[in-house]
């Protein structure tokens, strides 16, 4: 069975990694399925540096995706779990993996996941065709995958 990439991407409260708290996630297979979620339950926005403020809180829409941890938990280890053989790939393994493990909870990532992250070397802010990427885990994921894809097909 062939694996399959997913590309990660996260929004996280601060780039401060040991106070960073996970906004929102977004898995996305090329040509396939995608999980997006965003928490409603684990950060507020007092502790939000003023960049996520301005740039990323506008973006979400907690009607429609807005989960708590554990629901989002469950929903992501269904998702992983459906998809049989998996690599995760992200452009910020040192933000985004932790993360997602963190979501993961304490079980881990399903048997079916690689247990380390594959690393892009593409820097949104450079390969990005517009002038600024998105800053939303869901359209930042697939414009990773769009590049990664076009890249390296294979």
């Amino acid at each position: 069975m062939t694996t399959r990439r997913i590309y990660l991407d996260t929004e996280f409260t601060s780039l401060n990694r040991y106070q960073s708290k996970l906004i929102s996630l977004a898995l996305v297979v090329p040509g396939g399925p995608e999980y997006y979620v965003e928490l409603t339950d684990t950060w507020s926005p007092a502790d939000c540096s003023p960049f996520v403020t301005d740039t990323v809180l506008p973006l979400l829409d907690h009607a429609r995706h807005g989960r708590t941890t554990e629901q989002a938990r469950t929903e992501l280890l269904a998702f992983l779990k459906s998809l049989g053989p998996v690599k995760i790939i992200t452009d910020a393994p040192d933000h985004d993996w932790p993360l997602l493990l963190w979501l993961a909870g304490p079980a881990g990532l399903p048997a079916n996941v690689q247990p380390e992250p594959g690393q892009l070397t593409i820097d949104l802010d450079a390969d990005y065709a517009g002038d600024e990427p998105p800053h939303h885990a869901l359209q930042d994921a697939r414009l990773l995958a769009i590049l990664a894809e076009k890249t390296n097909p294979t």
